[in-house]
């Protein structure tokens, strides 16, 4: 396949990187003398290391789990150095070449990253719940010139590969069953340390290290629920500051054990759970996929030894009440176990959090009452990684994602003028620069800036300038700001409803709907009107043999919404389409709202 824009893109990268360097100038005069420390050592050419240059420094502790068995950093390193040769040979050598990875929830998925990374590369990463039609889109829009794949998806990849005139890789799985570390191996124990090094591992694999420092890392596709999926491009800078902050505001130590349940085509998964636990030297156990009793039975320990005892685990908000369902229906019974599970979870397991979706009020106090954790909430997106978060140690404010990350700086901005602002802030302090015309609140859209936001969309300039106001990135989300902390609203295009001059948040209106205790589920759409600009429907799944009316509706929303906030239609489903990271795609679920044959009661 021929590989497109190797001179353009060579000029553009260098006009990317005055650019950068220019915006550096000007943050820096800008910030705190704390912020613009941090923002210069992230800056620092000898700072940025991809994740196996840090696994140098932790060669004999033990770094994965799944279900093949147990990985030393030393295996993994080594089986990936090994798949880099394989990979720069199908590549002639060539750097910054696209690869699309399509691995399991698993040893395989680490492997072939940090190969690709070894050997220069941009990963694409891939998903199994993916239709085909969606997966060649990803290969052809990237120019992907390359598929990595395992034996259990090496059918569909072989069909990708024809249709995408894509070469094709397919993972000896000897490279990853070899990597494995025998039971009875001294390795295992984590605290060792010292074991002899492996004669001729070459500790220094990959490219130089000044290729890191503005090379691209990974394109990752956003979730299409606002339209056609855009290739968000992160350097290895982005992603550098990403982990580096995290370790800062999460408190990572290599005695952590992270318990990994997510997808590895989302920053919440890749970034946030694998990548920032590896780098600091922490062991991840990899579970195929999210099943209830798999996971209590990690974050037990059930016949696990101390050395797979989870400390640390991230999920969506949809896990926690899959955990909470399964929680009541077989201990909530026994007060035995009840004492037994909150001890070893507030005791032993140091940090839960919960992101990627709004969070039901309920079931942060049904999950504290469960296991003595206050769910921590953060906020993040593709384009800019972590940006917002409840702090690790005090107080958790319910439906806010807290305060920003460090070498993260944010602004509250008009929607329709973004340089008028009305709040800036860092992880040190939020100021109030100017109150809105004629509202007693905060709110606006979210503005980023710093090292961890994207370099650009994937073959799509236009769109990238756009999404910018003088290198701040507009997120879409609206916020409100109160006294240092920061509420998500919504996406401004489809969660803001304009309606007879008011703006409803429609993630405020689902938390106060599902509170009610007929009602499983819960989507607050804007439904075009002539009269009212927009109007608030709710649509609903009810729970089994339940019935609900909108009267009944609206008298129950009277209680903790406003007039104008409280559901003028009622739409009834049997179920709401959720993407993997709980999401809703409202916008198709607006285009249906008319044309699926299913009851409708409207004022």
């Amino acid at each position: 396949m021929i590989v497109h824009q190797p001179v353009s893109r060579s000029l553009q990268h260098i006009k990317n990187e005055l650019s950068a360097c220019l915006r550096f100038q000007h943050t820096a005069a800008k910030l705190s003398p704390a912020a613009a420390a941090a923002a210069a050592a992230s800056t620092n050419v000898n700072q940025v290391k991809p994740v196996f240059r840090y696994a140098n420094e932790h060669l004999d502790k033990l770094s994965l789990h799944d279900y093949r068995g147990e990985y030393s950093y030393k295996s993994i390193f080594h089986s990936s150095v090994k798949l880099s040769k394989e990979i720069n040979k199908l590549l002639e050598y060539k750097h910054n070449e696209r690869v699309a990875v399509l691995c399991g929830n698993d040893s395989s998925y680490v492997i072939t990253q940090w190969a690709a990374w070894m050997a220069g590369q941009i990963i694409v990463p891939l998903s199994k719940s993916h239709p085909a039609n969606l997966l060649e889109y990803y290969i052809k829009d990237s120019n992907a010139d390359l598929i990595v794949t395992t034996s259990n998806f090496a059918d569909i990849c072989s069909e990708l590969s024809k249709k995408t005139e894509s070469k094709l890789l397919v993972v000896d799985e000897e490279l990853i069953t070899q990597a494995a570390v025998p039971k009875e191996s001294k390795i295992a124990d984590p605290s060792n340390e010292s074991a002899p090094k492996e004669p001729g591992l070459k500790l220094d694999a990959g490219m130089e290290p000044e290729f890191y420092q503005n090379s691209d890392a990974m394109i990752i596709y956003t979730s299409g629920t606002s339209g056609t999926p855009k290739g968000v491009v992160l350097t290895h800078r982005n992603i550098h500051s990403q982990v580096q902050a995290m370790w800062s505001a999460w408190g990572w130590t290599k005695k952590d054990v992270l318990l990994h349940v997510l997808p590895l085509h989302h920053i919440h998964g890749i970034v946030n759970a694998l990548v920032t636990p590896l780098s600091v030297g922490a062991k991840v156990i990899m579970l195929p996929e999210f099943v209830t009793n798999d996971v209590w039975s990690n974050l037990l320990a059930v016949k696990k030894s101390a050395s797979e005892r989870v400390s640390v685990f991230m999920g969506v908000p949809t896990m926690y009440v899959k955990l909470i369902e399964e929680y009541d229906e077989l201990f909530a019974a026994n007060k035995r176990q009840v004492e037994f599970i909150r001890t070893v979870l507030s005791q032993k397991v140091r940090l839960m959090v919960s992101g990627s979706a709004p969070l039901r009020t309920t079931i942060l106090d049904k999950w504290k009452e469960i296991s003595g954790h206050t769910l921590l909430e953060r906020y993040g997106m593709s384009e800019t990684g972590m940006v917002l978060t409840n702090p690790l140690t005090g107080e958790r404010k319910a439906g806010f994602v807290g305060k920003p990350f460090p070498s993260v700086q944010v602004r509250v901005v008009k929607r329709e003028d973004p340089k008028e602002i009305y709040v800036q802030g860092d992880s040190e302090k939020s100021t109030v620069l100017k109150q809105p015309e004629n509202s007693k609140t905060i709110s606006g859209e979210l503005l980023v800036k710093g090292p961890s936001v994207f370099r650009t969309y994937w073959n799509k300039p236009n769109l990238t300038t756009r999404e910018f106001v003088e290198d701040w990135f507009r997120t879409g989300d609206t916020v409100e700001y109160v006294d240092g902390w920061y509420k998500i609203l919504g996406r401004t295009s489809v969660d803001i409803i304009k309606t007879g001059g008011f703006k409803v948040s429609a993630l405020e209106a689902e938390m106060a709907i599902i509170n009610h205790p007929d009602i499983e589920d819960v989507a607050v759409l804007g439904v075009p009107d002539v009269t009212w600009g927009e109007k608030v429907a709710a649509v609903i799944v009810l729970k089994q043999d339940k019935n609900l009316e909108l009267a009944q509706l609206r008298e129950w929303c009277k209680l903790s919404l406003p007039a104008y906030a409280i559901p003028t239609e009622l739409k009834l489903v049997d179920a709401i389409p959720r993407n993997q990271m709980d999401k809703i795609n409202k916008k198709e679920l607006l285009k249906k709202l008319f044309t699926i044959n299913e009851k409708i009661d409207s004022e």
